[in-house]
């Protein structure tokens, strides 16, 4: 007895280390990410572009290109015509390891050293920039002498992409427009898959079988599939009754057409598990399905309200294609996906806004998620242990 007892608790303690070990990986997954675009979101953008976010808290190598004056500007000394100055256009703390002159090897000599470019003219840059260039007669060319070199730059971290963001012309009132969207779009679902779990979890109606298979099928429609069919399904209806397709009404009616499935799926899992004794007493006591509804089911359900708030809470928040089809583009219906999306432009290739921007979008999402995030494990678990 006492060997199989030391052998159950060795088992559960390496039961519990390894979820600890699980937990820990899954929680630096989902950091790491977040902390990247924090950091890259407030570094210069020169140094985005030159390395990682990692390296950001050293100094970096970065290959710089420059133009040294034009030859004929050399001054004589002692026979030989000299350039001399700074490869750097501004005084700071960079420095340089190796320098070249071709594109192809662009440190070919390591810093502080002599290169011999032929014809009698070297070239000297040292560590700190400064360059002394060598003709050995006068020049008349009036283009200078094309020059490349590693420099390594000290971090440099900045406000200026923050600024950009939440200073541009529009950002505020497409915040806005994001929370007017997302907030009816979370709170609607939910109110009506709850009704409709209950009844499918304890009541007894005909057809309730065929129902449950019908929603657990409508989870594997792609959104994208049933878009179209949507929006001309909504603009008949629209036109009918003289409404605009491009309202608030319509954008929260798409949402919550494409969240109910599964809100009412992870809803009845977690009402069906609900000790069976509980509705039983109430029903002798004389409670409705209503009352029970109210009193018993929505508050033990809490756990699995808030987990699918927050569920539907990014999936709205983050979404830009069902808003750009039902909300449309203009500058007082833009959403703020829509507006951080038109502040990259064509290219795409602003990463200090794309950064800053992904930042700004995660904000609110977060705070969502902290303020649910302890229902948040309980309803995941919703329905995978059955009551009594």
């Amino acid at each position: 007895m006492a060997q199989a007892g030391a052998a159950s608790a060795g088992k559960s303690s390496l039961g519990r280390i390894g979820t600890h070990l699980a937990v820990l990986f899954f929680v630096a997954v989902w950091t790491l990410p977040t902390l990247g675009i924090l950091v890259t979101s407030i570094r210069d953008k020169d140094q985005i572009i030159a390395s990682g976010w990692w390296t950001s808290f050293t100094s970096s190598s970065q290959t710089e290109a420059g133009r040294l004056p034009p030859p004929n500007t050399a001054v004589e000394k002692d026979g030989k015509y000299v350039l001399e100055g700074s490869v750097f256009a501004e005084p700071g703390e960079r420095g340089i390891s190796a320098f070249g002159t071709r594109i192809q090897n662009p440190t070919e000599y390591p810093a502080g050293t002599v290169a011999d470019l032929g014809d009698g003219e070297t070239l000297l840059i040292d560590a700190d920039g400064n360059f002394v260039l060598t003709y050995p007669a006068a020049q008349d060319g009036k283009r200078g002498l094309r020059i490349y070199f590693a420099a390594t730059v000290p971090p440099r971290f900045t406000t200026e992409n923050y600024e950009t963001v939440l200073l541009s012309e529009g950002i505020g009132r497409s915040f806005i427009n994001s929370l007017t969207v997302t907030i009816p779009a979370t709170i609607i679902p939910i109110m009506i898959a709850a009704f409709a779990a209950y009844a499918l979890a304890w009541m007894k109606f005909p057809g309730r079988a065929l129902l449950i298979a019908v929603v657990i099928g409508l989870l594997v429609v792609p959104l994208q599939m049933a878009l179209i069919p949507l929006l001309q399904l909504y603009n008949g209806v629209g036109a009918f009754f003289g409404v605009s397709s491009k309202t608030y009404l319509g954008i929260w009616l798409a949402h919550t057409g494409f969240g109910l499935p599964f809100a009412i799926y992870l809803l009845r899992s977690y009402m069906a598990g609900l000790p069976r004794e509980l509705m039983e007493s109430a029903r002798i006591d004389g409670a409705s399905d209503f009352e029970i509804f109210v009193k018993i089911v929505l508050p033990l359900s809490l756990p699995v309200l808030a987990s699918f708030a927050i569920f539907q809470f990014l999936w709205v928040w983050n979404d830009l294609l069902v808003a750009m089809v039902f909300l449309g583009s203009s500058a007082d219906q833009l959403v703020l996906t829509g507006k951080l999306n038109a502040l990259l432009g064509s290219r795409g290739g602003d990463w200090e806004i794309l950064t800053t921007s992904a930042f700004v979008t995660i904000i609110v999402p977060l705070i969502v998620f902290f303020s649910l995030q302890r229902y948040f494990v309980r309803g995941l678990l919703a329905g995978s242990v059955k009551g009594g």
